[in-house]
């Protein structure tokens, strides 16, 4: 007798797909069930976001942000009893990390994304690793101290940033009539300041110092401004999956209660980089304290 094509398909299907029954009886979530089978953590990685996330002179990942992922792979190869877990780095952008993270492509991404009440309803985040706030970096030469120096200039921003909507509220609030214009990443909106197809790039503090380091460009481009926007940057990962939270949360209370959290930080934003530049940027009062209540909270759990 003949099968009916629909009961083929569902046999097809249940040979196909994973077994729920087995993966709920191996007490591991999905994504930790993918890295213990895969024996590999996929970690989203920014080029030109130093010193969080970029590029060495051997175009190898590296940052900030990178070390403490890399310190969360090594918590998670104790959840899934794997020492040996190896890394897959998968380049992302503004644009299309938090897709990457929603669609499954990366696991954890490792830039400098800001952990924000929006983003926060469809993405999950660590507990802080930096905070920013939106300036503007111009040309030395540029009679511009504030946004309203901007009047009818071009401004331009990365695509898919909080930055965006930072400048087009100032825009509104002060009736400049600016020309927004959007770059892919960082590097880029850089050039385009550099080339002088825009006034002022808007993003990050911290980003516009490092990027101005990175190019020796301490004589030809200056940060100027009060903040725009408010940015506390976190690892990103998804949503829903408590285990996975629970093993990045560990993480964060094992580096506090060790006092590898500030020394990290000296080491990316006080001392030389890798790649030669020297941010010298002190470790602001705010994120201290936060470090501070994660291990003050590890002593009371334990």
């Amino acid at each position: 007798m003949r099968r009916p094509i629909w009961l083929a398909c569902l046999l097809l299907l249940a040979a196909v797909l994973p077994d729920p029954v087995r993966a709920q009886d191996s007490g591991l979530s999905p994504a930790l069930a993918n890295i213990k089978a895969t024996q590999t953590v996929r970690l989203g990685y920014r080029e030109a976001s130093p010193p969080f996330s970029f590029l060495d002179q051997a175009n190898r990942p590296i940052g900030y942000s990178l070390e403490l992922c890399q310190a969360i792979v090594e918590e998670l190869g104790v959840e899934v009893d794997n020492a040996a877990l190896k890394i897959d780095y998968v380049p992302v952008t503004p644009e299309t990390r938090i897709p990457a993270v929603l669609n499954n492509k990366i696991d954890l991404e490792c830039g400098s994304t800001t952990a924000n009440a929006e983003r926060r309803q469809r993405v999950a985040f660590s507990p802080l690793i930096y905070v920013a706030g939106t300036k503007l970096m111009v040309p030395s030469d540029a009679r511009v101290s504030s946004i309203t120096d901007l009047k009818g200039k071009t401004v331009v921003v990365t695509k898919g940033t909080t930055n965006e909507q930072a400048i087009q509220a100032a825009d509104k609030k002060f009736s400049l009539g600016l020309k927004i214009v959007t770059a892919d990443d960082h590097e880029q909106a850089y050039r385009m300041v550099a080339d002088g197809k825009a006034d002022a790039f808007a993003t990050d503090d911290v980003l516009l110092y490092g990027l101005i380091a990175r190019h020796k460009a301490q004589d030809k481009m200056k940060v100027v401004g009060d903040y725009l926007s408010y940015e506390p940057y976190g690892i990103m990962f998804r949503k829903g999956d408590a285990q996975l939270a629970a093993v990045v949360e560990r993480t964060f209370r094992k580096l506090a209660t060790n006092h590898d959290l500030v020394p990290l930080y000296r080491q990316w934003f006080m001392q030389r980089l890798p790649t030669g530049e020297k941010l010298g940027i002190a470790i602001s009062p705010q994120l201290e304290e936060s470090f501070k209540v994660l291990d003050a909270s590890a002593g009371t759990n334990n």
